[in-house]
């Protein structure tokens, strides 16, 4: 599958639904949908992003899943089953994150506080640490396991972790120091 830059472009602000299903115990949070995924209505669907070798690395799914053409029903089941979520900090769709405002993080903070609230997964986690600090105003935070907590802890009370962007452009990062990040994450959400 392939699209022109101007099918992309006729994608861009588009919102895709979130992959959360419910038993979510580890909560993804990307920055915004890129065009691709926005085309495909699949998180992280761009050829080359290392979100789910990353996944397969760290042990959290049992194979490599190829959303570059769209989330396939046996994969989108597979990722809810093993208590896996996907929900983004802004939902609109972007070429670049930084086309988004500060105003849009921090308003996605606040909704995200409402999604954990609602889901009560056991872990978020953040991948970005420029998201993460824009939309929680924690100027100097850094990766790993943050003091914060999300969530009305009579509802949910969620640990945060920061872990990397799996985006190309990350290219400090591999798939396998992303594998490490996520697979920290997912032994604090009791997913491996």
């Amino acid at each position: 599958m392939g699209f022109t830059r101007a099918e992309l472009e006729s994608f861009r602000d588009a919102v895709i639904a979130d992959l959360i299903g419910p038993d979510c115990r580890l909560l993804f949070v990307g920055i915004n949908p890129g065009l691709w995924t926005a085309a495909t209505g699949a998180h992280f669907a761009r050829p080359g992003n290392r979100f789910y070798p990353a996944l397969y690395r760290a042990g959290i799914v049992d194979r490599v899943i190829d959303a570059s053409a769209g989330m396939k029903p046996e994969d989108r089941d597979l990722l809810i089953e093993r208590g896996v979520g996907i929900t983004n900090m802004v939902h609109r769709a972007t070429a670049r994150a930084d086309e988004l405002s500060a105003d849009e993080f921090r308003e996605g903070a606040a909704e995200l506080v409402a999604t954990v609230e609602r889901v009560a997964p056991r872990v978020v986690a953040v991948a970005g640490i420029t998201a993460y600090r824009m939309a929680f105003g924690e100027k100097k935070a850094a990766a790993g396991r943050q003091d914060r907590r999300l969530g009305d802890s009579a509802i949910s009370d969620a640990e945060v972790w920061v872990v990397p962007n799996p985006s190309g452009l990350n290219a400090h990062h591999t798939v396998d120091t992303l594998a490490q990040a996520y697979r920290e994450a997912a032994l604090a959400a009791g997913v491996v």
